[in-house]
């Protein structure tokens, strides 16, 4: 991407993510995604204790991944540049925090040595670093994230509604993992949104057969929606979300805590519920239980019982792995659950007047898909 254009492209290839200007400045590349990916849990960790929406953590992530495709990580601390993206996210998204609450958050997640990056004047560190970051975007503030797109193609499959709304709950957390990862840096949420909901079916065992709108030309249901995928794309994006999980990628000890959500207590679906807006007259998402999962009679190769993956999160204080609970044997570390608020109870056919549609452009306005370089084909 040029960064003299005047219209910013945000996706990158692969061998610019491994030349980036940390690279370039003496971090190693498996350094480089561990910042990114503790700066990504900072920001989640963050946003969930301020009670923060999804969309505005999202859109704070995806800025904290931009930013450092054009600064290094040793000029510019993670956890201080993580602040940064949240406080303006957080204008942009319409739910602001002042920025004297964010850093009094940051600071009780943050150990003494972490949060003296901040210097002496943490406000001040934060509020001279949102210029920087609103250069560095140019001030493409505008973010789209694939939960949108998860509910909308949700509502055109056909099916068990049971097992569909299981596989949605499992692919909204893969969506709210994969903001750990550079897969905002590398394809469009449609995309993203695609291919987690192919890893979700598949490892929720939930096949579609049918969809709605379906013609002779649509082979499978995403080409509604997103033409020209190929597998190899969707096994590339579910591997980067699936590697998250990998017991290969030890949590480091300089890393910074993460807190770990059990699965959540969703209601049964109900024909006439819509999904309610955060603090909206009809009540905010369902609490997080506390209760351990339970089990669905299944056994593993031990003998064992395997319990049910509610919403498809997974338990910290489950000893099962990964590749137990999910069907992938690869995977034997238990997956980090980084949901900040689970997926509605019903897909919506509309959406309430208290709670439009994200994203809506004033006139004249250019969507942040309108980018100056074209994509290559899937």
């Amino acid at each position: 991407m040029d960064p003299n254009s005047n219209m910013p492209c945000w996706y990158f290839e692969k061998k610019e993510l491994r030349n980036t200007p940390s690279i370039q400045d003496g971090i190693d590349y498996d350094t480089e995604c561990r910042y990114r990916k503790e700066g990504a849990r900072f920001i989640i960790d963050t946003g969930t204790k301020m009670d923060l929406g999804y969309n505005t953590m999202a859109t704070g992530v995806v800025y904290f991944h931009r930013f450092y495709m054009y600064h290094s990580f040793r000029n510019f601390p993670r956890y201080v540049t993580a602040c940064c993206c949240l406080f303006l996210a957080g204008k942009v998204e319409e739910t602001p925090k002042k920025c004297k609450d964010i850093i009094k958050t940051a600071k009780s997640l943050l150990t003494e040595q972490k949060f003296a990056t901040f210097g002496e004047d943490p406000r001040e560190e934060v509020m001279t670093l949102e210029r920087i970051l609103l250069q560095t975007i140019k001030f493409d503030l505008q973010v789209e994230h694939p939960y949108s797109f998860l509910l909308k193609y949700a509502k055109s499959l056909k099916g068990d509604k049971a097992k569909l709304h299981k596989m949605v709950q499992m692919a909204w957390t893969f969506v709210n993992d994969s903001l750990c990862t550079t897969l905002s840096l590398q394809w469009e949420p449609e995309v993203i949104a695609v291919a987690l909901m192919y890893l979700a079916g598949k490892l929720s065992k939930f096949e579609v057969v049918d969809w709605m709108g379906r013609t002779s030309k649509h082979l499978r249901w995403w080409d509604m929606f997103v033409e020209d995928i190929t597998m190899d794309l969707l096994e590339d994006i579910c591997h980067q979300v699936l590697d998250l999980y990998s017991q290969n990628n030890p949590q480091p000890q300089d890393s910074p805590p993460l807190v770990r959500h059990p699965p959540p207590a969703l209601a049964s679906p109900a024909p006439s519920l819509a999904f309610p807006a955060h603090n909206s007259p009809a009540g905010p998402p369902p609490v997080l239980s506390a209760k351990p999962i339970k089990s669905e009679g299944k056994l593993n190769s031990n003998g064992e019982k395997i319990p049910t993956v509610t919403g498809g999160v997974v338990s910290a204080s489950d000893s099962k792995s990964a590749g137990e609970l999910y069907g992938y044997p690869g995977y034997t570390q238990p997956p980090p659950a980084f949901s900040t608020r689970p997926p509605p109870a019903q897909f919506p056919a509309t959406y309430p007047a208290s709670n439009p549609p994200p994203h809506t452009y004033p006139a004249g306005y250019y969507p942040p898909t309108n980018h100056s370089q074209p994509r290559p084909p899937y």
